[in-house]
This record gives C-alpha cells, structure tokens and sequence, in this order.
C-alpha cells in the first residue's frame, strides 16, 4: 500500500514537471510582437518603418504605443508585400486580400489605441493605405531601374565581366614558322 501511494506520488510529480516545461516550452516559441522580426526582408522592414513613422506622426501616439504599432506594421506589411509578389499583375486580387489584412491591423490597433486616436486613424484608413501603396509602387519601380542600370551577373559570385584584351594571339603553327 506504502508503494501504491509513493508510486503515485512520483507520477504525478512527474506529470506535473511535464505540463510545467510544456507550458515554458509554449512561451518560448511565442514572439514578442513589440520586436522587429529577424527574418524580415530590409525592404519590407523599410516599408513598414516608413509607414509606422507616418502613423505615429499623424495619430500621436506614446512610445508604447509607436513600438506595439511598428510591430504590427511589420507582420502586415510583410502579408502584403507577400500577397503582392504572389499575385503580381491582378491589381483587383491583390487588393481585395491586403484589404483583410489591413482589417486584421484594424482589431489589432482597436486594443492599443484610446478612442480618439482610433477614430482619427479609422477615418485616415483610406490615406494611410494609398501612402503605403504610392511608397511600394516607388520602390518597386526604383529597384527595377536599379537592376537594368547596374545588372548583376547571374551567379557570379564577384566576378566581373569585362570585354577580352586585344592581346595578339599566336598559334602552333605560327610559332612554328617564326621558330624555323
């Protein structure tokens, strides 16, 4: 009987222990949404940052607020511009989806907002979407321009390509008759 109980005991110690580092586990893998992704492309990440900067200018908001509002930016952003890549050319398809993730950012910021500032960013939704647009659309057609002007090489690795020197060139049979 002494056994019984000991050994119930050890089991639910041990169940415990495991539902414990379980739920550590959980937490670990959550991310911090007041933190800049690591994996965000630079591009993305400016795009987001200028957008934010915008937002915080216009609604006023306190430095909790701006680095709860960068993080959200930067996880909507990040759909749109992959949404963008996705269906790139269907203008009408593209906007319908960036338009469920620009409602998604509309309940994230409903919590972190005070009323007023809510309202006022509500009312500027339309103006704060075309500012990210026109921002996209620009630095999409400057990265084109970029790559035609200064192309690189398809997997050069550094090399550069560069027209062959004027060298005169000898043959065997050339060297042959001179050698002769």
């Amino acid at each position: 009987m002494r056994h019984t109980l000991a050994f119930t005991a050890l089991l639910l110690a041990s169940v415990a222990t495991a539902a414990q580092a379980q739920q550590t586990n959980q937490l670990a893998v959550s991310r911090d949404k007041t933190q800049a992704s690591p994996r965000l492309n630079p591009v993305v990440a400016q795009r987001a940052d200028r957008l934010s900067d915008q937002m915080v200018r216009q609604l006023r908001l306190n430095g909790y607020q701006a680095s709860r509002l960068r993080a959200i930016n930067e996880d909507k952003v990040a759909k749109m511009a992959a949404i963008e890549q996705k269906h790139a050319g269907n203008s009408q398809l593209i906007d319908q989806q960036c338009q469920g993730v620009c409602k998604e950012r509309d309940k994230e910021l409903q919590t972190i907002l005070s009323t007023d500032q809510y309202s006022s960013y509500y009312g500027s939704r339309a103006s704060f979407y075309k500012y990210d647009k026109d921002y996209a659309a620009t630095a999409a057609n400057t990265r084109f321009v970029n790559s035609v002007q200064n192309p690189a090489p398809a997997g050069s690795k550094g090399a550069v390509l560069a027209p062959a020197s004027e060298a005169p060139r000898t043959t065997p049979a050339s060297t042959r008759a001179r050698g002769r």
